[in-house]
This record gives C-alpha cells, structure tokens and sequence, in this order.
C-alpha cells in the first residue's frame, strides 16, 4: 500500500470517528476491570458504570479481565477501536507493571488515552500490635537498628506494597526481606499471626484490623494525612519526600477523539462530585480527583518513570 493510499485512509478514518463523535454513545460502553470480582477495583468500576449509565443513557457494562496484574484488560483496551465504547479502569499497577521492565504488548501510557484520574489514596504501614514500634519515629528508629533482620510481606512480587517497601528501604538506608504472597488476604492473615515484621498494605484491606486493634497503623504512605484516619502521620512527615500514591483513573485506546474525551471526562467529574460517591470513596481512606485529561495524562508518565526508576535502583529480581 503506497503511502499516499495510507494518508487518504487516515484522513478518512479521522474524519468517520469525527462523525461518530457527535452522536456518541449511541450503543453500549464497556468499561474494562483489571481485577476479580468483589474487589476494590471492582467495587468502584461497578459504581462509575451505573452511574455513567444514568447520565449516558446507554448501558455501561463493567466487565472483569481479572489475569496477569491486568495486562489482559489493558492489551484489550489498547488494542480496541478508538470509538470511546471501550474504556478501563486503570490503577496503580498499570504503571508498576511498565517499571518491572516486562516485555508488555503495549505501551502503559503511549497506546492509551487518558480521560481522567478518578482518585487518589496511600498505603497503610501496618504491623502486629506485639512489636515494639508504636509510632512512626520509633519504626524508622527500629528497622534501622534490626536492619538485615527485619521482613515485610505485601500482597506479591511488583505489587504496590512492594514497591512502597523497596522504596522506604531505598530512602532510610535499610535493608529487609521481601515476603510475596498471593494476595493481600493472606498476607494480612500472616501479619496478624505474627510471621513477619511489617506491610505497606491496601488501605481498605488493613484499615479494619486497625479499627479493631489486631494491627497498629503506624503512617499513611500518601503525602499528607488522610481524612479516614486524621490522627496517622504520612510517612513523609518523618522521611521527607517519601511517597506511595495508589490511584484509579479512566482510560480507553490511544488517538480517541477529542469530543468523546471531552464528553466522558465531563460526566466523569459530575459523578465524582455526587455526594454518596464522594462520601464512598473518603470511606474507603481515599480522595475524588477528577482532574483534567492533560493532567493525568502527564501523571502517568511520572509515575512511569518514578518506578522505573525505584525497581531499577532496587536490584530486585521480578519475575
């Protein structure tokens, strides 16, 4: 094919997308979820697709890709037309998985389009109430007095816990071992029985232990207090610059048009400032973002490169 046939082919396909623009949706949307049923993930794809529905006036069906820490949900939406009727809730490890310097059959930032980023949360550094920390200065102090003996557990290899614990080593000068499990579940269970030292465990996950006084939360890994646990310092407070943020955002294929983006984009921030979504997610320990495609976008090539460069000055092994 000659290059000007391809032009003329480009041209043309721009201009029908431009077209179908002006009278999206006119079929249902699918949003993709990188995670399994019951979730975190889950739970808030299923509640941004009922309400995207209300205000779309097409269904919104949520549908799991649960596999490979979400690569299938993501090869798939990359892959798709760029028509806006097939988008993914990102998260976190979308840009984690980018840094483990996998062989990905996409881009994480370059084959997708970004629409915005929905919110935002840190981690929980969490430990078993028998240990001797009860404060974040008193942690700092004792993993560098039991450096080379201390072990953290996180929810598996290049999860989010993970990277926030080679990163609290990398920035207080500390070494210690890295137990993966398959899961957060069952490393929680295993940090409640006592078999490991600490986590950088999900919020939502470890939140109620603390509640309940089988675990004490000793920092948040965001960079400022969050409003679900006001009296928990960030970690930053006492090491500054640390940070860890865990984030969802919406995304569909690369090159989707401009309207369409501006149409979802719209409808997504309305729905983020509803008062019982709003009140959902400050529940969960997070914070409503709904900032701008271009922002997001410019986000996550940030964080891209932050773990990119974490996982490379880390020396660990991923696979």
């Amino acid at each position: 094919m000659g290059a000007d046939v391809i032009r003329v082919f480009l041209c043309l396909l721009v201009f029908s997308l431009g077209v179908h623009a002006q009278d999206y949706p006119s079929r249902p949307i699918r949003i993709l979820i990188p995670a399994a049923p019951g979730g975190t993930t889950d739970l808030l794809a299923r509640l941004v697709a009922a309400k995207l529905q209300e205000a779309m006036k097409q269904p919104v069906l949520a549908e799991n890709r649960a596999s490979a820490s979400g690569v299938v949900a993501a090869d798939a939406t990359a892959k798709a037309a760029p028509d806006g009727y097939t988008l993914m809730l990102a998260y976190h490890q979308h840009t984690i998985n980018g840094a483990l310097g996998a062989q990905l059959p996409y881009h994480p930032v370059n084959d997708f389009t970004p629409i915005t980023q929905l919110t935002r949360a840190g981690l929980l550094l969490v430990v078993n109430p028998a240990s001797p920390p009860k404060t974040l200065q008193e942690f700092i102090e004792w993993t560098k007095k039991q450096s080379g003996s201390l072990n953290y557990g996180s929810a598996g290899l290049g999860s989010g816990g993970h990277l926030a614990g080679e990163l609290y080593k990398q920035m207080a000068g500390v070494k210690a071992e890295h137990i993966p499990y398959k899961g957060s579940g069952p490393s929680l269970v295993d940090l409640l029985a006592g078999r490991y030292d600490y986590s950088f465990a999900g919020m939502q996950a470890a939140h109620p232990h603390v509640r309940a006084g089988k675990l004490r939360g000793l920092a948040v890994t965001a960079p400022q207090r969050v409003a679900a646990m006001p009296d928990v310092p960030a970690v930053a407070e006492v090491l500054p610059g640390y940070e860890f943020v865990g984030w969802y955002g919406v995304v569909g294929p690369a090159h989707l048009p401009a309207p369409i983006v501006a149409r979802l984009h719209g409808e997504l921030v309305r729905i983020l400032a509803q008062p019982d979504v709003k009140e959902r997610i400050l529940a969960d320990g997070s914070e409503p973002v709904g900032n701008s495609a271009a922002e997001f976008g410019e986000f996550l090539h940030r964080d891209l490169a932050k773990w990119t460069r974490v996982v490379k000055e880390s020396g660990a092994k991923f696979e």
